[in-house]
């Protein structure tokens, strides 16, 4: 996807309801990309499309059925999906023990087995066409461990993983892919680690929906939120063990253990706890 294609691209954001994905919406539709929103908030989705002129549908992408039928309404209302964007994701904290199986499995579910649906389902038509973009928020939580985001950061390691992996499967059929690893940002899903996250970098949702921007326009591989953060990524693959231990003990690398402001995150909490309930379609 180059600059040139980008006005009159039809763009499709899982969770885009709020957030980083709103903020893509936006700054996509701004470039003139024609841009459905999926939530699994049907009203919150077709609330945000509706503001910036684009499709918006119910989405569980927990759901495969469901996805295929936002993809589908998609492509009714807009014509064939240029770029998906599988932004959709949930973050819960916390000792490892603590989290119930429903919590770690709608993790799963959501932040790594909708990124695989969402790629299962559009890289066919994108395949056909000879050309496409896929787009994975992933988090730098995807590169560098972080205690008390064990399972979080299990999923965004393999939706790293897994980007890598499709680039490569798919190097000569004209479709880019990216991922893009956010540090901490500004929306509800950061609630309650203002002191957690003390010297960590913070970037707005605008920040990285430029990033993702910056991805399609210049079919980036991967990208940083900051950006100053790229060599960091490499880091826990090459550092020695005694080294990279003694940096993570030094800059407190427990915070998020231990320093979590639960009453600040119990709103989010509550609403993501909510989707460890059985799968539904929206």
């Amino acid at each position: 996807m180059a600059v040139s294609t980008l006005r009159g691209a039809v763009v499709a954001i899982t969770g885009g309801g709020r957030g980083i994905g709103l903020a893509t919406a936006r700054a996509l539709a701004a470039r003139g990309a024609r841009v459905a929103i999926g939530d699994i908030d049907a009203a919150l989705a077709r609330e945000a499309a509706q503001s910036i002129g684009g499709h918006g549908d119910a989405l569980d992408v927990r759901d495969r059925a469901s996805f295929a039928r936002f993809l589908a309404g998609t492509e009714a209302a807009l014509g064939p999906v240029d770029v998906l964007v599988n932004n959709a994701g949930i973050m819960p904290s916390g000792p490892f023990l603590d989290e119930t199986d429903a919590l770690s499995d709608a993790q799963i579910d959501i932040n790594l087995r909708g990124v695989i649906h969402g790629c299962k389902l559009a890289l066919p038509g994108m395949i056909a066409r000879g050309r496409g973009h896929v787009v994975n928020v992933a988090s730098m939580a995807g590169v560098l461990a972080v205690p008390g985001l064990a399972v979080y950061c299990a999923t965004k390691f393999a939706v790293v993983g897994l980007t890598d992996t499709l680039r490569e499967e798919y190097r000569d059929s004209g479709i880019d892919f990216s991922h893009v690893m956010p540090a901490k940002v500004t929306t509800e899903l950061a609630a309650g680690t203002d002191v957690a996250a003390r010297g960590i970098p913070t970037a707005s949702p605008e920040d990285v929906a430029e990033a993702i921007v910056a991805a399609i326009i210049h079919r980036l591989p991967a990208v940083t939120v900051p950006r100053y953060m790229a060599p960091l990524a490499p880091l826990q693959g090459v550092a020695p063990s005694w080294l990279l231990r003694g940096l993570r003990r030094t800059l407190g690398d427990r915070r998020v253990l231990e320093a979590i402001d639960r009453d600040a995150r119990a709103g989010y909490e509550e609403r993501i706890a909510s989707l460890a309930n059985p799968k539904r379609n929206p």
